[in-house]
């Protein structure tokens, strides 16, 4: 099952107030990103966010799942997803703890 764009957009209004939040369509699904970094994935209308310690301590109960087969597990965000104010807090959290993604490399130019 596919996800659908407009659950999409709705995980990304719930994460409002964590910092620039974007979404890129990958691999048929979604990464989100926060201020540039991917800190959650979504697939099959359900969201996986990347795994933190602050994340850890800020979810009551937490559920591990891979987003994808073959995936290290991420935690599985169930009814905290209506709470919008948690979520953006949880994003936040997951966000100062990640690395910037590196930089790209520069194509090299062809010599004709």
């Amino acid at each position: 099952m596919a996800t659908e764009l407009s659950f999409v957009e709705y995980v990304r209004d719930q994460m409002q107030g964590a910092g620039q939040i974007t979404f890129r369509k990958m691999f048929g699904e979604y990464a989100l990103y926060c201020d540039g970094k991917v800190v959650a994935l979504v697939c099959d209308n359900q969201v996986f966010v990347k795994p933190t310690a602050g994340g850890r301590a800020k979810l009551n109960s937490i559920t591990e799942a891979p987003p994808y087969p073959g995936a290290k597990p991420h935690f599985l965000i169930g009814e905290e997803l209506d709470d919008q104010r948690a979520m953006a807090e949880l994003i936040r959290l997951t966000a100062s703890e990640l690395p910037l993604p590196a930089p790209k490399k520069a194509k090299p130019k062809k010599t004709t």
